[in-house]
């Protein structure tokens, strides 16, 4: 089939003409566009100058606000325990309507003579002699001179003494009050640490007051403080409180220099105080090491962070046998058997963090390594160097193994567990443990 000159013209003019016309019409849509885009970006340009200009300022009062009424709300939290505390006191005792003898006798059991202590340094001649007549002690014990000082841990009763009698406080206030009335405000700071803790492990200031709230709740299984003011305790547990919360903000991940610095500083005052003030506070930081090292170990919290602390502990350690007159059950503590362990162990932790095989062998082996080190060190050590057995901790351990049934020590009773139950704490603890084993566990097993 032939197709003329004439019609192949044609069809190219339609073609071309078609083509122009379609190029025309894009050439308006894209004006279109052009326009209504040039139209709308300046607002739409605005909008997001705006939110980027609002949202810095708002995230900083909110992080302002949330700081402020948390701090607030713990400091009033602690100041309003302590006022209780004061107010309590008097009205069950009628403390201030009793003769001198009466107040002591206030003081139950046997923590009424750590006040008697008190009394004799400030009615001795000057302070280097009131330390020098406990620390040859000869009105104790019959027939026999001790130093009631390391002994008796009477290191609250040295620092009091001092404040009452540097602070001018002789034609202010009696000498009970003022010693009832710091050891009403360490409460205080001990209610705040709780606070500050759930604060900070939460993220949320509400679970500090949750916190304060099952504490005072329960405060008849939580602490003495009703009837023996003058006891170790009640000095020494605010202080591992305060160290309990900075260990806490020091561990957590992505913190600041300013904050890391000052949660460093307040472990390392917070840890020492409390193990002069506590004759037993070594065991307590013996779980703790524990602890942290099953973090480390399962690589849940930093090695970096975790090996200072055991080095605070073992400067802590150290201070307090020279301190407490070469204490040798510093010496002898397992604590100590621990922390030298794990330093000596550290050089196991070499590719740990790798998820291969050799270095899952290397966690078991370093596990069982320090555990062996720290079992066979303490014993060496209980063999050469003097000391006395604590039968106090041992009886209290065998009380709660349900080994030993003792009139002043007891495993709890079942009232015990139905106070906490009635007050909820003992389900939400139960739940919360649950949840937080689970949660490690699934953690630990993704990272072996």
């Amino acid at each position: 089939m032939w197709i003329s000159q004439g019609d192949f013209r044609y069809c190219v003019a339609v073609t071309l003409k078609k083509m122009s016309s379609g190029a025309a019409d894009l050439r308006q849509r894209k004006k279109q566009n052009c326009t209504e885009s040039d139209k709308m970006a300046p607002e739409e340009r605005n909008k997001e100058k705006s939110k980027l200009g609002r949202s810095p300022k708002y995230t900083l009062i909110q992080r302002f606000a949330k700081l402020f009424f948390g701090c607030l709300a713990a400091v009033t939290s602690g100041m309003m325990y302590a006022v209780y505390l004061s107010t309590y006191h008097e009205r069950k005792f009628w403390f201030s309507s009793r003769q001198e003898l009466e107040r002591e006798i206030t003081f139950q059991g046997d923590s009424a003579i750590y006040y008697s202590f008190y009394k004799e340094l400030l009615k001795a001649p000057s302070f280097e002699r009131g330390v020098y007549e406990l620390t040859h002690n000869n009105k104790t014990v019959s027939l026999k001179t001790i130093n009631a000082v390391q002994q008796m841990t009477l290191y609250p009763e040295l620092i009091a003494s001092v404040l009452y009698q540097a602070s001018g406080s002789e034609e202010v206030i009696e000498p009970v009050y003022f010693y009832i009335g710091i050891v009403f405000g360490l409460q205080g700071i001990y209610v705040t640490a709780l606070f500050v803790t759930s604060w900070v492990m939460s993220g949320t200031w509400l679970a500090g007051m949750l916190t304060v709230a099952w504490f005072i709740i329960n405060r008849t299984d939580t602490t003495r403080i009703d009837y023996s003011i003058p006891s170790r305790e009640n000095w020494a547990l605010p202080y591992f409180a305060c160290q309990v919360a900075a260990l806490t903000g020091y561990l957590k991940k992505n913190l600041n220099c300013s904050a890391e610095k000052f949660c460093y500083l307040l472990v390392n005052a917070s840890t020492y105080t409390f193990m002069m003030m506590w004759e037993y506070s070594h065991y307590l930081l013996f779980v703790q090491a524990v602890s942290l090292f099953l973090l480390e170990s399962f690589a849940l919290a930093q090695t970096e962070k975790v090996h200072e602390v055991y080095r605070i502990y073992l400067f802590s350690l150290i201070g307090g046998y020279l301190l407490q007159f070469e204490n040798s059950a510093l010496l002898v503590s397992p604590l100590l058997s621990l922390v030298v362990a794990l330093m000596l162990s550290k050089s196991l932790q070499m590719n740990m963090k790798k998820s291969t095989f050799v270095s899952r062998l290397l966690k078991i082996m370093y596990i069982y390594l320090v555990l062996t080190v720290a079992v066979t060190l303490n014993f060496l050590l209980k063999m050469f160097i003097p000391h006395k057995e604590n039968e106090h901790l041992l009886k209290f351990i065998e009380v709660k193994l349900g080994l030993n049934t003792t009139k002043s020590l007891q495993a709890p009773s079942q009232d015990f567990f139905l106070r906490l139950t009635q007050s909820s704490l003992l389900p939400f603890y139960i739940l919360v443990l649950i949840i937080c084993l689970f949660s490690v566990t699934q953690v630990i097993f993704r990272r072996i």
